[in-house]
């Protein structure tokens, strides 16, 4: 079974990495980004019986910081 998490910075945090790739876009031309936001997806091997609620409680222990990011669990 696999599992995919998205995690991206919440709403209001400032995100560097984001502005510099906007930045470097708008540097090659292409001046229609207004925005970017970076974030990050793990894929997630699973062993057979893993709920979702265990990935859930992965990423609340490990894979996101929830202070400052959100996440969204995929299985299948």
């Amino acid at each position: 079974m696999k599992a995919t998490v998205h995690v991206m910075l919440k709403t209001g945090v400032l995100d560097p990495q984001g502005e510099a790739v906007r930045h470097a876009l708008g540097a090659l031309g292409f001046d229609g980004v207004n925005g970017v936001r970076q974030g990050k997806v793990i894929e997630l091997d699973l062993a057979d019986g893993t709920s979702e609620a265990d990935v859930t409680a992965m990423c609340e222990k490990l894979l996101a910081n929830t202070v400052i990011e959100s996440y969204r669990v995929e299985m299948g």
